[in-house]
Order: structure tokens, then sequence, then C-alpha cells
């Protein structure tokens, strides 16, 4: 499957690109039109430059021929609410707009635990989870995409498990290497279109997870 990761040079991008090469996919690195693309050309995978602050129809261009995008981009935790805004709200929705427009129909977002429920905001994480708010909500009932919403909760770095539980109403967190095999696994899960998932470290295999759907 030919698969964008948007957003490609960050944690999860990274972990992203090699897990879908492990997986037998072809995965695409959606970098911004500033950001080095050597790291993947040298292992003989494609490059496409997005500017998330263009508009969806010139973004179109770098997913024209995609089976699918991961949108793993984000503003960064040292950017203020303004960029959060720009990046992770209105950059995630033009990429969707855009996905439709080329054509890509599988459509996988990286949320935030507890995204849907105001009163779990708190300082200073509420203009993330306002754009992440509203972004799921804009896949969900304005596009026609068969999309996945992944809501992983602290992202840690420690190795992956490979154990994870899906609970809505646990808090906890889940290393960046069993999100990104998640959402690996997720990709060829058709059970899993349509599907908002919180998504924590635990006890059970993402199979079993996945099969519980």
């Amino acid at each position: 499957m030919q698969v964008l990761v948007v957003g490609a040079n960050g944690q999860v991008g990274r972990l992203l690109m090699q897990q879908l090469l492990a997986a037998g996919d072809s995965p695409v690195a959606g970098l911004k039109p500033t950001e080095d693309g050597e790291e993947w050309l040298d292992q003989g995978l494609t490059v496409r430059k997005m500017d998330l602050l263009a508009k969806p129809e010139q973004l179109a261009s770098a997913i024209m021929g995609m089976d699918a995008v991961i949108f793993a981009a984000g503003s960064g935790g040292q950017t203020k609410a303004d960029m959060t805004l720009l990046i992770d709200l209105d950059g995630a929705v033009k990429t969707m707009q855009a996905a439709e427009i080329a054509g890509a129909s599988r459509f996988l977002m990286i949320s935030m635990l507890f995204a849907e429920d105001r009163n779990r905001w708190a300082d200073p994480l509420k203009p993330l989870y306002v754009a992440k708010f509203y972004a799921d909500n804009w896949l969900v009932r304005q596009t026609h995409l068969d999309y996945t919403i992944v809501q992983p909760g602290a992202l840690s770095f420690h190795a992956g498990t490979g154990l994870i539980k899906s609970d809505p109403l646990a808090v906890g967190s889940v290393p960046r290497a069993d999100l990104a095999a998640f959402l690996v696994a997720a990709l060829h899960a058709p059970q899993t279109i349509g599907k908002t998932i919180p998504l924590l470290s635990g006890d059970q295999s993402i199979t079993q997870v996945i099969d519980q759907l």
C-alpha cells in the first residue's frame, strides 16, 4: 500500500516509516518544504514536500497516487497557540480535504486522549486539545474518508512492548513505538474504519485489541 506519512521526520513519523516498511507497505515521506529528506532518499524512498499553510489544492499534489494518509504532523510543543491552530487544526483539515481531492480514501489521524471531553482539557495543552477536537470532528462529520482516529495517552520514549489497551476511561501513557505499531496494524484492519480508538499501555496484544473493535 502506498502510504503518505505527513510529518515523517517527527518522532512518531520516523517510527511509522520504519514500521510501514517492515510491514511490506510503500511509505512516502511527507515533509515541510524546508526539511531535509536525504534520510529517506538514501533508503530509496520517495519524499514529497508539503506546506501545511498552503491551500488544499496545493497539498493534493503531494497526495496524488497514495492509497492512504497518516497525519502525524504537529506544530511542536514549543510553539504558541496560533501555530497550533494553523498546523494541528487547519493543516490537518486541509490535508483531509486534499486527500479527498487526490482520491486517497483511507485516512488515519493521531489525536490525543480525551480530546472530545472539554472537562479534561488543561493548560498548557488546552490549545492542542482544541485543535484536535475540531480536526477530529471535521474528519468524522465533514468528509467521506475511511477514517481511523487514534487517541494515545501521554507519549513516552520507552521501548515498545506490543502490549496495549483501549479503555476510554483510563489514564496513562503509551510508547511512541507502540502507537506507530498500532497505526500500521489499524491501516490494514477494516474493522478500525469509522472508529475513534483510545490507546494506552496495557496487557493485550495489538491484534487482540483490534479484534475486539
